[in-house]
């Protein structure tokens, strides 16, 4: 991913037509010469995909090769650029030889960018079905309606799909070449890896009425009790594990500043140099200490993303 300016899962290639999700007339015939996406909710929302295949492809079937009335239950999530709609639904995954279930944050990173935002978004709406069955305000039983995009109670009470923003920041110390640090901490949530220790970025929600900078500094004084500088966009990505917005962020700090973690968030923080995410990346052991290899965060996730932006130079935007 070195050197890539775009977060894995933020790229797409769909028209989102959003015009066309209440007219059921367009969506009836647009069924008929779909591609359908099928995702198994009880099984993490995983699809179907040839891996053998360089980049992987998701498996994506015809009106007539999925589950009798799926029509009624799917999500419509846009137009492709030749004209062909393209929707999703929840059903069992069938057996097709050459094809394995796969979850998101496995391939992510390795879908080209058309089947990246037709995965993502897929998996952002079907989350949200899930854990919105009832109304918030009246505890009515909802029904999906406008092609996925909302839900009605039996009083007419609609809902809407919501994302979560959360702020992700890698700290650093502004110093170029291989001696420069970043600062990265290992969640105290985050279950134990044989021989390995996990650490990323330093993240969270951004708050009711706060600004994601301010956030950034909340969060970064809450979890290590350090003060940050130079807070920088650096770009943003869907994370729907549930229904997440990672806004990513990169900003300074004073390495000569006491890290003080909070035991509750995080078990472990400390600063890396150039030299050792790059060996980690290069799949040699960085010793973190105890006997554990420091293990860096997935290639799906904006996290990596960040870390290669400064491991590579690129900082404020600029080399």
């Amino acid at each position: 991913m070195s050197g890539e300016a775009t977060p894995p899962l933020a790229r797409s290639t769909l028209d989102r037509a959003a015009h066309r999700r209440g007219d059921s007339q367009w969506l009836t015939e647009a069924w008929l010469r779909a591609r359908i996406l099928l995702l198994d909710s009880p099984n993490e929302g995983r699809t179907l995909a040839r891996t053998d295949a360089s980049p992987p492809t998701l498996v994506l079937f015809g009106a007539a090769d999925v589950p009798a009335g799926s029509e009624s239950m799917a999500m419509f999530l846009g137009v492709e650029p030749d004209g062909v709609p393209v929707f999703a639904v929840d059903a069992p995954l069938p057996a097709l030889p050459g094809t394995r279930a796969v979850n998101l944050r496995e391939v992510g990173h390795l879908l080209a960018d058309r089947e990246a935002g037709i995965f993502t978004t897929a998996l952002a709406l079907l989350n949200w079905h899930t854990r919105h069955g009832y109304s918030a305000s009246t505890g009515a039983p909802t029904a999906m309606d406008e092609a996925g995009w909302s839900r009605v109670d039996r009083n007419g009470g609609r809902i809407w799909p919501r994302t979560d923003p959360a702020m992700i920041v890698l700290v650093h110390d502004g110093v170029d070449g291989p001696d420069g640090r970043c600062l990265l901490g290992n969640n105290a949530g985050w279950p134990g890896t044989p021989g390995g220790r996990r650490y990323s970025c330093l993240a969270g929600y951004v708050e009711p009425g706060e600004s994601a900078e301010a956030a950034v500094l909340r969060e970064v004084r809450e979890e290590v009790d350090i003060a940050v500088e130079r807070i920088g966009y650096a770009g943003s990505q869907a994370w729907p594990f549930p229904g997440s917005l990672m806004l990513g962020f990169l900003a300074t700090a004073d390495p000569e500043d006491p890290v003080r973690v909070d035991p509750s968030e995080i078990a472990y923080a400390r600063w890396f140099s150039r030299r050792e995410i790059g060996a980690a990346l290069a799949g040699r052991t960085v010793d973190v200490g105890d006997g554990a290899r420091l293990i860096l965060p997935p290639p799906s996730s904006i996290a990596l993303f960040l870390i290669h932006r400064w491991l590579d130079g690129w900082v404020d935007g600029d080399r």
